[in-house]
């Protein structure tokens, strides 16, 4: 019996969408994700539960789906994720749950994470509690940073009966979702913010504006806030850059900052004074998702815009999705070349990147294969902006302000697989620990925390 395709997922034309900060793709409606849902094997083993850093119930929510059942569906998602509406959208399905659904093996893959998405934004759009009964305990736990991390950490302990603050430093609360993920790939006010309130029904309380480590400490917390536990989910929001000639003229910067000042400071709506600078032609250093992200807001500002990566397309690091909307839109793939200069106009000004050819080596430590420059093959591309998207690590802040909080050669805090840092209560993971990764390994570090800081304190105060 041959296997019925996947149900494709309606988008906005390439074209279109070039022009506008809607969210690029629409997502099923309940007849396609019913009938995609019937794609499903209910595999006896479903190793796509173990391809999930969270450990969704995959199977079982996708039998719920099956047969229109989507508010007990939602209940399901509900008891492993929190934020279901930012995971259907932004988690890398393709070399997770979905990368070892059996299906994949001779044909395509059950679309989970769109069927996640379609679950989630049906609860919301049916305003679903899914809040369910709990018994408060009277413990407070700190959380530091109200990212993916942050969050899931706060959502499952709330559950398990904690009063749990987290302290978040922008005005604005959400992290890397907020501030890093463009809104035609995670609207805010819909999805964000929504996803962030369900948290709070939950009884967490999100203090914004409080820099851990400047206006408070965690040492604060423990001696005169009377938390007994802290989770670190601070993110790595520090970024680099490549030590070249010309970085430092007027027109480079972060793809970091690019992100903050369009999507948490709104400067691509014409009602916001955020001052941003958008070149004509804009080449993105970088060949991860957060590079895609900032071409792509550049191409929306405006911009022609190219990405330069050093490696061939196979190595490119974001996922398959962004790279073909990419493509899709018109942005411009430099493979295989590396800035080497960028030039600067005598106000300066950026007007010009010389960048030179890169052939593939032996692999390195990382498993693929070394650039190598290929001599005298040196040429210039004419841009006016450089957006440098090479990664981030974490702000060394909070390990200088807590005294015994061991970090490593890159300043990333060191945790044990529970989250436990070399101080006795207090936990950390996501970006703070790994350096940039993915929302939902960050989310899986939160969740993994919560159980550990669970653990700790049933013993300790719980159990006498």
């Amino acid at each position: 019996m041959a296997m019925k395709p996947k149900v494709p997922v309606r988008e906005q034309e390439p074209a279109v969408r070039a022009t506008n900060f809607e969210e690029v793709c629409y997502g099923y409606n309940a007849e396609e994700a019913i009938e995609e849902a019937q794609r499903c094997l209910n595999c006896k083993k479903p190793r796509c539960v173990e391809g999930c850093p969270v450990s969704i119930d995959i199977p079982a929510f996708i039998q719920e789906v099956k047969t229109g059942e989507f508010e007990k569906a939602a209940k399901i998602i509900a008891k492993s994720s929190s934020l279901p509406a930012v995971c259907g959208r932004v988690c890398p399905q393709e070399s997770q749950c979905e990368g070892v659904c059996v299906l994949g093996i001779k044909g395509e893959s059950v679309s989970i994470g769109k069927l996640e998405r379609f679950v989630a934004d049906w609860s919301r759009e049916n305003e679903i509690d899914l809040t369910g009964d709990i018994e408060k305990n009277g413990i407070k736990v700190g959380v530091v940073g109200s990212g993916p991390a942050g969050l899931a950490c706060a959502g499952d302990l709330a559950k398990l009966g904690y009063d749990v603050t987290i302290f978040e430093a922008f005005h604005e609360s959400g992290g890397v979702l907020t501030y890093g993920i463009p809104e035609f790939r995670l609207p805010k006010s819909k999805v964000v913010n929504y996803e962030i309130e369900s948290i709070k029904k939950l009884g967490v309380t999100i203090e914004n504006n409080v820099v851990v480590g400047r206006t408070i400490t965690i040492e604060d917390m423990f001696e005169n806030e009377g938390f007994k536990a802290v989770f670190i989910g601070s993110g790595a929001g520090l970024p680099s850059f490549m030590g070249i000639p010309g970085e430092n003229a007027n027109g480079v910067l972060s793809a970091n900052e690019f992100l903050t000042r369009v999507n948490l400071m709104k400067a691509y709506m014409d009602d916001y004074d955020t001052p941003i600078r958008v070149g004509k032609h804009v080449a993105v250093v970088g060949g991860g998702n957060v590079a895609m992200d900032a071409a792509r807001t550049a191409l929306r500002l405006g911009a022609d815009t190219h990405i330069v990566y050093r490696r061939s397309e196979e190595e490119l690091p974001a996922r398959v999705e962004e790279v073909h909307h990419a493509k899709e839109e018109g942005i411009i793939f430099d493979l295989l070349t590396n800035p080497k200069e960028i030039h600067v106009d005598d106000n300066g000004d950026v007007c010009g990147l010389t960048c030179i050819k890169m052939e593939l080596g032996e692999p390195d430590d990382s498993g693929r294969r070394r650039p190598v420059e290929i001599p005298g093959s040196e040429f210039k591309i004419d841009v006016d902006m450089v957006i440098m998207s090479l990664g981030t690590r974490p702000n060394p802040l909070i390990a200088s302000t807590t005294i015994g909080l061991e970090v490593n050669k890159k300043r990333c805090i060191i945790a044990d697989e529970n989250g436990l840092t070399s101080l006795d209560g207090i936990y950390a993971g996501g970006d703070a620990v790994t350096g940039a990764a993915t929302v939902i390994s960050a989310m899986g570090a939160g969740k993994n925390a919560a159980a550990s800081i669970h653990e700790y304190l049933k013993e300790k105060f719980l159990n006498k």
